[in-house]
């Protein structure tokens, strides 16, 4: 794949130091800028802010049929090199996160395999890690 330019994405949380330790330390993401109401971090080479945002009464989370598993909509995350998210789901194995749908492989020996994992962060925000077999199949039919 040719390069790419990194995204920006900015994320309510309502817990902003609890959310920082878990972007930093958890997730392994280096801290960037920050002030007393949003932190900057290098998520994987594209920039992530998390902003606080006071905590607002729950709401209804929505989700989506795949594969008989309930994908948690709306989410985000990044495709990863396939060892480079082996590493990474040990690594939060390790630290005991709460997978919504725990490590595994689609679309097995087919065009798209891919191992994908969702987890939510301390403030609900839903997150989805990938990697292709094959990256080159990132955008197959």
């Amino acid at each position: 794949m040719s390069s790419i330019q990194p995204f920006h994405l900015a994320v309510p949380v309502h817990n902003l130091d609890e959310c920082r330790v878990f972007y930093r330390d958890t997730l392994g993401c280096e801290e960037g800028r920050s002030s007393n109401h949003w932190v900057d971090f290098n998520f994987f080479g594209h920039q992530l802010v998390i902003h606080y945002k006071a905590k607002e009464a729950s709401s209804n989370s929505h989700t989506n049929p795949v594969d008989g598993k309930d994908v948690p909509v709306p989410h985000f995350g990044v495709v990863l090199e396939w060892d480079t998210f082996q590493s990474l789901s040990e690594k939060l194995k390790t630290k005991n996160i709460q997978f919504v749908i725990e490590p595994y492989i689609r679309f097995e020996g087919l065009v798209g395999e891919q191992a994908t994992m969702f987890f939510y962060d301390p403030s609900g925000n839903a997150l989805e890690f990938k990697a292709f077999k094959d990256i080159n199949q990132l955008f197959a039919k």
